[in-house]
């Protein structure tokens, strides 16, 4: 069984009884809706109640987190990334989904929903309607109120007695100060006073313990007695937990360094994690230099105001909730978000940049880390700067067109098209990739009126790398359509006398490409694959992948046309390899149908069928029936034929099916390790 639940970055204490309660609603609701104030726990009783419930689910446990959304613009994108699906269809993405779920058995669990209540109350009601299979786990500080839901509180933790408010206090105190023991008779009152103050919030108890590291039980309770003392009648619009737990973080606010608490407020402006870089980018300046940011973020992650993942941090959504309220006050809050945005569409730069050459991959693993706040910055700019919008989008476009993040490529570059229409660089290449875009969505008609307009902009600007781009994007469209010369003219035509130039910018790598695919289906074996190992080669000294695997998937096809069968699947193992570093599950599947046939051609028919049926199940995930150069139609039929003639039409059904069932990156791992 197969999860992407989060991992725990701190023990687990308490909550035997209402993980066992939770288990048997899960056994018999299909939608259960944990709630309370921030704070309580909801998440991570959802974590371990999840993980215990993995064997009751043949397709796994999915986990979407929410907290990062700002608006239910990527409600479903994000949904649609936590349970495996990159569709490229142009079908409404929430039919998508739930086509993709309709035969599944899986629990889904939505995390943080209360800002995104109604979004999640119809997205809900469709799934679980689609989808009989499907149990859904939310966690919300107030319910869906969808019919059918099953809503469960989570308390705070007992604070009386030997308890697991204490329990939870001690633990967090040992971390923060080895040695401390709050059993310890001179600490017990102390230890039983903060857990009565805070009411066994473990939120407001993971700040409290983190002080414990500069201070002693006593002293932290004496503080909690006057900062509570001091905030009564002070009249909050709040719940009382909900005020105990506001007023908790204050107080750990307080006893931040001032530039430990500048920093809280100004990386409130981040929706998801960050690195140390941005950080610095985005909240340096005035008293907090550089420097002082990096002490900042050790100072906050040892407060537990941050957590570490990795090399990136992460703020819980309540803390940043007061970050930001503290934005405002210190009125930062417009300049913030400009600087946000302003670093990402730097961001984006060296990304377009950097993807031709040895970093590649890497940039392919930042962009997909940086999704929801590069959303947030091209949000922003939509509505203050439309022309830096436009530069954003361009350059990450092509990213998401190729990880699994086509919906919001296509939405954001028409968004961006839309607002600013004064023809520059920029506009060319938002054209561009939108071009790409609705090409793998197989809009062929859209993508070659896009790939004409790229051409007249390049021509117009005089601009010799858009002329390339634009002839990728026509010659592409051409390949599409079936119609091989036609795509070989439009890319001999774009690299023009120099097509022995350097491999020098991503549209002449690309451009070659074309010429390759193009040579193959026009049955010029020896020319194609020549063409082919030469800028295998080039890719290899710029250490470039992406180009490199659609080479590989050549000369993979070449050599089955050949008679080459074992050369054809070292070809295309070495394709899945490079499409698995970044994410192209498009590139996957293709790649998968030609390794069977290469298999099949080897006389392993089980092989065959197994590895064919794992590149179904990739097709599924981006939403298509098998495609990609109209010659593979026959290869995929000639493979079924061999596989069948060699062990039979049951055993070759059979060994299909298991494998369309298992789950696509499990299979794809087997493969990979050679096991199939």
């Amino acid at each position: 069984m197969e999860s992407n639940i989060p991992e725990e970055s701190t023990s687990f204490v308490g909550r035997r009884a209402e993980l066992r309660r939770l288990d048997s609603e899960l056994a018999r609701h299909r939608l259960i809706t944990l709630t309370g104030p921030g704070g309580v726990g909801k998440t991570r009783i959802a974590m371990r109640a999840a993980g215990a419930a993995l064997p009751h689910y043949p397709d796994g446990v999915w986990w979407a987190d929410l907290a990062p959304l700002h608006g239910e613009q990527l409600l479903l994108a994000t949904v649609s990334d936590a349970v495996g699906l990159s569709d490229h269809t142009a079908r409404m993405p929430v039919a998508a989904l739930c086509e993709w779920l309709a035969d599944k058995q899986l629990l889904l669990v939505l995390d943080s929903c209360e800002h995104l209540v109604d979004a999640c109350r119809n997205l809900t009601g469709d799934l679980l309607t689609a989808a009989p299979g499907l149990t859904v786990l939310v966690t919300s500080r107030q319910p869906l109120e969808v019919g059918g839901e099953w809503v469960t509180e989570i308390e705070p933790l007992p604070v009386e007695g030997d308890n697991d408010a204490l329990a939870l206090l001690a633990e967090r105190a040992a971390t923060a100060s080895p040695g401390l023991r709050l059993t310890d008779p001179s600490h017990t009152a102390a230890a039983a006073e903060i857990c009565r103050r805070l009411e066994g919030i473990p939120l407001a108890l993971e700040l409290a313990g983190a002080q414990l590291a500069d201070s002693t039980p006593e002293r932290v309770a004496e503080r909690l007695n006057s900062r509570f003392d001091t905030l009564d009648g002070a009249g909050w619009a709040w719940t009382p937990r909900h005020r105990t737990l506001r007023t908790a973080i204050g107080w750990s606010h307080e006893l931040c360094e001032p530039l430990e608490r500048l920093l809280w407020a100004r990386l409130s402006v981040f929706r998801g994690s960050f690195d140390e870089t941005s950080a610095r980018a985005v909240c340096a300046g005035g008293p907090l230099s550089a420097q002082g940011v990096r002490t900042a973020l050790a100072g906050l992650a040892a407060k537990s105001v941050l957590t570490r993942e990795g090399q990136r941090f992460r703020m819980l959504d309540t803390l940043r909730e007061y970050g930001r309220m503290w934005l405002a006050e210190l009125r930062e809050e417009p300049a913030l978000s400009a600087r946000h945005a302003a670093h990402f569409v730097g961001f984006g730069r060296l990304a377009e940049t950097g993807w031709l050459g040895p970093d590649q991959v890497q940039w392919y693993r930042r962009v997909a880390e940086a999704h929801i706040d590069l959303c947030t910055a091209l949000d922003h700019l939509l509505v203050v700067d439309p022309e830096r919008a436009l530069e954003l989008s361009a350059a990450v476009g092509f990213f998401w067109s190729c990880c699994g993040h086509l919906h919001e490529a296509r939405d954001y570059l028409e968004r961006a098209l839309v607002a600013h229409r004064t023809p520059c660089p920029a506009r060319t290449r938002a054209l561009w990739a939108l071009g790409v875009g609705v090409l793998l969505q197989g809009d062929l008609e859209t993508a070659d009126e896009l790939g004409r307009q790229c051409s007249r902009a390049a021509r117009a600007d005089d601009d010799v790398e858009a002329m390339l781009a634009a002839g990728y994007l026509v010659g592409l469209t051409h390949l599409m359509a079936g119609r091989p010369l036609a795509a070989y003219s439009v890319a001999d035509q774009a690299l023009g006398p120099l097509v022995n130039a350097p491999f020098d910018s991503p549209a002449r790598l690309r451009c070659h490409l074309i010429r390759v695919f193009a040579l193959t289906g026009l049955g010029k074996l020896a020319e194609a694959r020549t063409e082919a190992t030469a800028l295998r080669r080039g890719c290899v000294e710029l250490g470039e992948y992406w180009t490199r695997a659609y080479t590989d998937y050549q000369l993979s096809l070449i050599s089955l046309f050949q008679g080459r069968p074992k050369d054809s699947a070292d070809h295309a193992r070495a394709m899945l390899a490079g499409k698995k570093g970044i994410g192209d599950n498009f590139g996957i599947a293709l790649g998968l149908d030609l390794l069977a046939a290469a298999v099949a051609a080897q006389g392993n028919g089980e092989g065959a069928a197994l590895i064919y049926g794992s590149g179904q199940a990739f097709w599924r995930t981006v939403g298509h029936p098998q495609r990609g150069t109209p010659e593979l139609r026959a290869v995929r039929e000639e493979c079924e034929q061999r596989a069948r003639a060699a062990i039979g039409d049951h055993a070759y059904a059979d060994a299909f099916r298991r494998a369309t069932e298992e789950r696509p990156e499990a299979s794809l791992a087997r493969v990979l390790a050679g096991e199939l």
